[in-house]
């Protein structure tokens, strides 16, 4: 059988970008008719498509998106539910099963010369407990392997310089390094002196991704999974998206001098004054022209939860709310620490991802440096 081309896309941490750069990766090459496949071998957040059938999130994601035909058992071949790890210690599953899943579902994509981007899990070094790191897998499959490091410089290329040794180890070629995340006033820096930096490895800079803060905001899905709850009303917003976060600890009269349009509030359930400040703000808004909304959002926190009365007043008006049983700070701390991932549903984000990504990489250097 040919070598079946690819390439493993890794990471030196998690929340890198990993997904982000793969969905503008496999957009550009597709449009410069490359016969495609994705995989992620491994995969640890997974749901149920059918009763005991589960596959990797970012499969789906992928092969919603992209339309990809292949069997899903190919793209997500092995997952680690809960008690994998240790049921691997115990002997109950066996190395030599997993990588030949892999291999074979690798293999198997790559029928009709199709080229096969792989994406990682976490960093290089995740899943060495059951020797299936990201480098150990690259190896493998025998493919070259691109590094998305966090758009900073020292930090960022010390990050790097960890998760290269693991793939010298391993025999694995970086091919490149993308930066993501790197913001406008530092762009032209960053770029010289990283470019500079990986030159003693003769390792090309392949893209360098400014920092989109679109991407990082959440909605009030995320918020549900955040907080593992439902929303009460607007069910219909939930992917409703905020320019700004606030706290409301004040008065009402402060309150409504600081009222602005796309505005989540986070603020005690039993503080109705600012809840029904809320509301009357949005009627107005309707009032004066239909097609307008306020685009508000709410959490509402504390041990008393919300009154009948004002979740029916919030489901009339269509604002997405979730009630919270913890403090403000709690809430506030939870939000702060959160970052935002990619949903299957959220085609928005992907299109705003896909074209970031696409605009810069380059996909000349890009297919010198890997092959394909």
């Amino acid at each position: 059988m040919p070598k079946v081309k690819g390439c493993f896309v890794a990471a030196t941490g998690q929340h890198v970008g990993k997904t982000t750069t793969c969905l503008g990766l496999i957009s550009g090459l597709l449009k410069k008719r490359k016969q495609l496949a994705f995989m992620k071998p491994v995969g640890q957040k997974h749901v149920e498509i059918e009763k005991g059938v589960f596959v990797d999130k970012d499969v789906l994601l992928f092969r919603d998106y992209f339309g990809f035909k292949e069997e899903l058992s190919c793209m997500s071949p092995v997952l680690f539910p809960q008690r994998f790890t240790r049921d691997y210690l115990d002997g109950k599953v066996r190395e030599k099963t997993l990588k030949k899943s892999i291999k074979t579902a690798y293999e198997t994509l790559g029928v009709q010369d199709k080229t096969i981007i792989v994406e990682g899990t976490g960093h290089v070094g995740v899943g060495s407990i059951v020797n299936l790191s990201n480098a150990s897998i690259a190896s493998l499959l025998n493919i070259p392997l691109i590094m998305i490091t966090s758009g900073g410089l020292g930090s960022s290329f010390d990050s790097f310089s960890i998760n290269k040794a693991l793939c010298d180890a391993n025999n694995v070629p970086i091919a490149g390094v993308i930066l993501n995340r790197v913001l406008s006033e530092k762009r032209e820096m960053v770029l010289h002196y990283m470019e500079k930096a990986l030159s003693r490895w003769k390792i090309p800079l392949l893209g360098c991704i400014p920092f989109d803060p679109f991407l990082s905001k959440p909605s009030m899905k995320d918020f549900e999974t955040l907080f593992e709850t439902t929303l009460l009303s607007g069910e219909k917003r939930l992917l409703r998206y905020f320019r700004h976060t606030r706290l409301v600890a004040t008065s009402l009269e402060t309150f409504r001098t600081l009222m602005s349009p796309s505005q989540l509030v986070i603020t005690p359930a039993n503080r109705e004054e600012i809840i029904l400040a809320i509301l009357t703000k949005h009627w107005d808004v309707k009032m004066a022209n239909p097609n307008d909304d306020l685009e508000a959002g709410l959490i509402l926190t504390g041990e008393k939860a919300p009154r009948p009365s004002i979740i029916e007043a919030l489901r009339k008006a269509h604002i997405p709310m979730l009630y919270v049983p913890l403090s403000n700070y709690k809430v506030m701390e939870m939000i702060t620490s959160f970052t935002v991932k990619i949903r299957e549903e959220d085609k928005e984000k992907i299109r705003e991802a896909v074209t970031l990504v696409e605009d810069h990489i380059d996909f000349d250097i890009f297919a010198e440096a890997t092959g394909l």
